[in-house]
């Protein structure tokens, strides 16, 4: 802990003894925000151990980062599952492992943020009887489950069901914890991630809002709050945003959010109380403006980025959790996680910063740009409220075309050089950096053997349980789902009783079924990056040659929904002329291959993101190798270290991409030559 005191602000002296709900005793002006990492990775108990180092070093809040099967309702032994498992986040399977996941953390002092949105009842059951056996009382718990499904069929990409019940189930948590647990946030409205996938400010705010729009007008219809509760349970919705480097803009953004929400609230609600209209929020900074070229420069990024957050007390973050500079080159280690916290304990208790008010109120360029952005947003939500609310603007694409629309242009920004990248498309000359030297070649490796030792420590947990409790729990948790009952309660006696992730997730599945999202690639960009006209002659002409047009198969395996890349990378294709195969996100390598063979394809591009590419590629290259169909050259693109590329090199696949290649143009001529290679060869 850092021993400090500065301004007459402390932080408690008493090394290891964590602070209660990350709110520090100070006698300033203003409180510092709770301090968060977002941490999870290999096993629940090595997730313990990370979660209590970075508690000692002075991080005030948990932020659990869950794995791909935990957070799509699998458990490892799944074959969706292959290659997932530990890779993106830690993976909870049963009650077991959220007892070792929070094993001597004490719950009832801990303000826990959970990333999870599909599975968001389940994980927070699992919470709840964690917590019990610890002793909690329920209605002390404080956190966050982030339960925004509805930005998931947008960017993201960790839906399972189709709206209607996902929604039902969002309202589930919600009316369960304003009884059950009132100091818990039951729905993290999230907009952080449609950034990630290239939203616009304006888009950001009026998509964010409308997604908290229709979780509200579908709370109130339900009945399940009484009419005179309805403003307390207003007032238990946040946010979850995100800042990028435009700081400016992003700080009026922030400002624009929190009046616009107390008009929502207000005039559309008719809540009173000033404190249930009230924008309570938590960000994590920008991530996609972090390059793999000159790491080191990722530093001052995030520390830009976190101003935008913090500067303007009326806008200021009640939650911070700040990237790694590594994140672009793979999982940060301890220390990356600690040099992102100290960056927010040295801005918090270093500077004068808490020491004043808002020293923005009364500025005419900050108010006109804030003014700008709510007309604008204004003008979108009436848009998509005409539509019929957000769920209908995205069963019609509506709002993934725009997303994909606004990042195409963000791309072409920084092809064409409009949009200065440093390091990246401009003063890319640099001495070697030392930071990604070493062993670990810069960043956190999980080993391919957690896999294997997870499904064997869900094998024992399974031949352990009482098959009969089993039964009667996901029996009564069946029925809910029928009846449309509250899921909460059936869930934590699921959960008590021994019930799996798969197992909550297979049975919801039966009754709910599952869904594919539009993907928002219809529609063409505008030639506005690079010279179109050049590489489609090439394509017409390999065309020529292949007797029919170039046709690519851009495949996302696993369980990564992580698709802004490969969405760019389809659209840019088309554009370029080629025939373009695209069904989404999480198929298996088998359908994926079986795809190629029945379209019959001329090149598969593989894009992943989660850290699953030995695993998932392997898989591909092997039954194409097995169905006779290895002439068909396979790229992939990622968040690949090198030598994780030689080995894919080695397995056959004829090219590799990472964030440093940005230019998507160059990336369809290399496919153009592959193919134009391969087709020369088989003549």
């Amino acid at each position: 802990m850092i021993k400090r005191q500065h301004s007459g602000r402390h932080l408690r002296e008493d090394a290891g003894a964590w602070p209660d709900r990350g709110e520090t005793p100070m006698s300033g002006p203003d409180k510092p925000w709770i301090f968060r990492t977002y941490a999870g990775h290999s096993t629940a108990s090595a997730s313990n151990a990370l979660y209590r180092s970075n508690l000692d070093k002075g991080q005030t809040g948990l932020s659990v980062a869950f794995d791909l099967p935990t957070q799509t309702g699998y458990d490892p032994d799944d074959a969706l599952a292959k290659g997932e498992v530990g890779k993106v986040g830690v993976p909870v399977s049963h009650l077991g492992d959220m007892r070792s996941l929070f094993r001597d953390i004490p719950l009832e002092r801990m303000n826990t943020s959970m990333t999870i949105n599909a599975t968001a009842p389940w994980l927070l059951a699992l919470y709840i009887a964690a917590a019990d056996e610890q002793g909690a009382d329920r209605l002390t718990l404080s956190g966050t489950t982030q339960n925004d499904i509805i930005k998931e069929y947008l960017s993201r990409g960790t839906y399972v069901f189709p709206p209607a019940p996902s929604l039902r189930l969002t309202t589930d948590v919600i009316a369960w914890t304003y009884t059950n647990m009132p100091k818990w946030n039951p729905m993290n409205v999230c907009s952080y991630h449609l950034q990630e996938a290239g939203a616009t400010p304006v888009q950001e705010l009026s998509f964010a809002l409308a997604t908290a729009v229709a979780i509200l007008d579908g709370l109130k219809d339900s009945g399940a709050i009484p009419q005179e509760d309805f403003p307390r349970v207003v007032g238990r919705i946040s946010f979850f945003v995100n800042a990028g480097l435009k700081f400016i803009t992003e700080m009026c953004k922030m400002r624009a959010f929190t009046e616009l929400w107390d008009e929502i609230c207000r005039e559309r609600y008719g809540v009173e109380e000033e404190k249930y209209r009230r924008f309570r929020y938590g960000v994590q900074v920008n991530s996609l403006g972090l390059t793999e070229p000159q790491p080191e420069n990722n530093v001052y990024r995030i520390l830009i980025e976190m101003l935008a957050v913090v500067l303007s007390k009326n806008a200021r973050a009640r939650a911070v959790q700040l990237p790694a500079w590594n994140e672009a080159l793979g999982l940060p280690r301890p220390f990356d996680q600690q040099w992102s916290l100290r960056m927010q304990q040295i801005l918090a208790y270093e500077t004068d910063l808490l020491d004043f008010g808002d020293i923005f109120e009364g500025s005419t360029e900050i108010t006109a740009k804030v003014e700008e952005l709510k007309t604008q947003a204004r003008e979108e939500l009436a848009r998509i409220d005409a539509m019929g609310g957000a769920v209908a603007a995205v069963d019609s694409s509506y709002m993934k075309a725009k997303l994909v629309e606004a990042n195409s242009a963000r791309l072409s920004g920084i092809e064409s050089g409009e949009q200065i990248v440093v390091g990246v498309n401009k003063w890319t000359e640099s001495e070697p950096s030392p930071l990604a030297t070493g062993e670990d070649g810069g960043i956190l490796t999980v080993p391919e053997h957690v896999e294997q030792e997870a499904i064997d420590r869900l094998t024992t947990w399974r031949s352990q349980r009482d098959q009969e409790a089993i039964a009667t729990a996901l029996k009564d948790l069946e029925a809910a789902a029928r009846d449309g009952s509250n899921i909460m309660e059936p869930s934590i006696a699921a959960a008590r009783a021994g019930v799996t992730t798969g197992e909550w997730g297979a049975t919801l599945r039966r009754v709910f079924g599952e869904y594919r999202a539009p993907t928002g690639v219809g529609q063409s960009v505008r030639d506005g990056a690079g010279d179109l006209a050049a590489i489609r002659a090439d394509v017409e002409a390999v065309s020529a040659r292949l007797g029919r047009r170039l046709k690519f198969l851009v495949g996302k395996p696993g369980l990564d929904g992580h698709s802004n890349g490969a969405e760019q990378i389809a659209v840019r294709a088309r554009d370029c002329g080629m025939e373009v195969v695209y069904e989404g996100i999480r198929l298996t390598p088998a359908q994926i291959v079986n795809a190629g063979i029945e379209e019959d394809v001329h090149v598969i591009g593989l894009s992943i993101l989660s850290g699953s590419h030995l695993a998932l590629v392997r898989d591909v290259m092997d039954r194409l190798r097995r169905d006779g169909a290895d002439d068909i050259p396979v790229v992939v693109g990622g968040i690949i270290p090198e030598e994780d590329a030689i080995a894919l090199k080695a397995m056959g696949v004829a090219a590799v991409y990472t964030p440093k290649d940005f230019q998507l143009t160059d990336i369809m001529a290399d496919v153009v030559k592959i193919v134009s290679t391969r087709a020369e060869k088989a003549a």
